[in-house]
């Protein structure tokens, strides 16, 4: 590819189709790659990034499937490399600071909380530093690994912050009570040999773009690709675990907290099950009462547990 070739910018990502695509894709049949072999019935393996804006979007619904069919799910989260770096020039699209509005779009879309003033005042080169973090994270504790991520995709869709900075990764990682002297040698080291992995299992899957989740049960595999309905994921369960029992759970404030310390709005009535319109209330007198704590961004508010 010669230099002045124009390549479709990944962070241009399309909120009708719900996805963000990566730049240069080969449009291959879907390997028939074997997922690592979990202790739950199935497995979804999911290919994504830190600054993936409709994977953000997501979030209420793979945190409901986690809640209705985790007992049956485990979820194998994989990096995907959305930004190598700044070598687009497509779609509107060719330096950081055009992805900001862009952001602002897709947060009213998605309905989820999306300030895009971190491309204005402190753009990342890359999403590749977060996604070795992420890696890093998972070298020690899986569950520790998806707070990580959690955290630093707040960070940077409503806090502002540049994700590829180390002050922050490191802030990220004590509130996920990683150990930051073995977090800080694998990110330095083997973490980054783990994300090459990544990459190239995405390859082998044929990933062309993110959220990807491909779920998994004897020998079977069903795509959903993009930002979809609950009832969508919920489907692809059904169909390769049609004996599948939705689990019950503990719709109550607290106990959602619990699970999830932060929630937005929309999570929230997701969860809960109740209109939106009811949401601001519950939550903003929790707030009042000092049991929450809200962060607001002008698209949006997201609620944490105190």
């Amino acid at each position: 590819m010669s230099d002045n070739t124009i390549k479709p910018n990944p962070l241009l990502c399309d909120p009708v189709t719900g996805t963000c695509e990566l730049p240069a894709f080969d449009n291959k049949e879907l390997a028939g790659t074997a997922a690592i072999p979990g202790t739950k019935p199935l497995k979804v393996v999911y290919f994504t990034d830190p600054i993936c804006s409709s994977c953000w979007g997501i979030e209420p619904q793979l945190r409901k499937l986690k809640l209705e069919y985790g007992n049956i799910i485990s979820i194998d989260y994989r990096m995907g490399g959305l930004l190598p770096d700044w070598s687009y020039n497509s779609g509107g699209i060719s330096k950081p600071s055009d992805v900001a509005h862009h952001w602002d779009e897709v947060s009213a879309y998605y309905d989820m909380p999306i300030v895009g003033d971190v491309w204005l005042e402190d753009p990342l080169a890359s999403s590749y530093p977060p996604s070795i973090a992420f890696k890093a994270a998972q070298l020690q504790d899986n569950e520790k690994a998806i707070l990580f991520l959690r955290v630093i995709r707040e960070m940077v869709f409503l806090e502002k912050k540049n994700i590829t900075r180390w002050e922050h990764i490191a802030a990220a990682a004590q509130y996920a009570q990683l150990e930051i002297g073995q977090f800080k040698s694998d990110y330095e080291g083997s973490a980054k040999l783990s994300f090459e992995e990544d990459l190239k299992l995405a390859r082998e899957y044929g990933v062309r773009g993110f959220p990807s989740l491909f779920f998994e049960a004897n020998g079977e595999k069903e795509f959903v690709y993009g930002v979809r309905p609950y009832a969508q994921y919920e489907a692809a369960v059904l169909k390769l675990h049609p004996n599948a029992a939705k689990s019950a759970y503990d719709k109550n404030t607290a106990a959602l907290f619990s699970k999830y310390p932060s929630l937005t709005s929309k999570e929230f009535s997701e969860l809960a099950g109740i209109h939106k319109s009811e949401t601001f209330e519950i939550l903003h007198d929790l707030v009042l009462r000092g049991i929450l704590e809200e962060l607001t961004t002008r698209n949006g508010s997201l609620w944490k547990w105190k």
